[in-house]
């Protein structure tokens, strides 16, 4: 990533949208090894170039902002995290309309971003509409639809509404049971949403094999 970098940046100058594409990706690379501090002023540098080549409210600008806002996330910066989500979800409004699923992506980062700051309140209108946007566009059981649902789901259990996460939960679970049915292939989520949706039926009254018992028994040959 270094290398093709260098080479674009020779061949284009360090300005070209093609060295915001390699400036981000390699600052993807730092962030997923946990080298924060170096992925940061790359993150910056691609906003930057793209602004100044795209307009500042152009939908690759938004990416952007979403990419460093989740870096100052993960720093717990998140004074500084707040406006560049809610830039990135007003760019991707104004360009695709209030209902695609890049609305949604941005409706999640800053409902998860209120939920860090326990404004649950705000975060739920958020989540909701953002499982709204993802149904009306995937489907009903399609795996986004699971993702938007375990984390509205979430956030009920965090507020004590245990009856209402339940049947959430167990959506989830059933979703990417059939996933990995149709596919042949195990969802990379499937024991995380069992661990939830057990871990709220112990919550909820059942014992701890109780709860085992009624989610293996969704799916016997995935779970035993």
């Amino acid at each position: 990533m270094e290398r093709t970098l260098a080479i674009d940046e020779a061949s284009f100058g360090k300005d070209h949208p093609k060295v915001a594409t390699r400036l981000n990706n390699l600052a993807l690379l730092y962030r997923e090894t946990n080298r924060l501090s170096e992925a940061e002023p790359l993150y910056e540098r691609a906003l930057a170039i793209d602004e100044a080549n795209l307009g500042k409210d152009h939908p690759k600008v938004a990416t952007r902002l979403n990419n460093l806002a989740g870096l100052y996330r993960d720093t717990n910066r998140l004074k500084e995290a707040e406006p560049m989500y809610k830039r990135a979800l007003a760019i991707d409004e104004a360009s695709y309309g209030k209902d695609h699923p890049e609305v949604a992506t941005d409706l999640n980062n800053l409902a998860e971003l209120y939920r860090d700051t326990n404004r649950l309140k705000e975060a739920e209108p958020l989540y909701k509409r953002a499982l709204a946007i993802d149904e009306a566009s995937y489907g009903k059981d399609h795996p986004n639809v699971a993702t938007a649902l375990n984390n509205l789901a979430g956030l009920y259990r965090d507020t004590n509404r245990l009856a209402e996460a339940e049947p959430m939960y167990k959506r989830v679970l059933e979703i990417f049971i059939e996933f990995t049915r149709r596919t042949g292939h195990q969802h990379p989520h499937l024991m995380v949403v069992f661990d939830n949706y057990s871990g709220l039926l112990v919550e909820m009254g059942d014992s701890q094999d109780q709860a085992r018992a009624k989610v293996i028994a969704m799916a016997p040959e995935m779970f035993e």
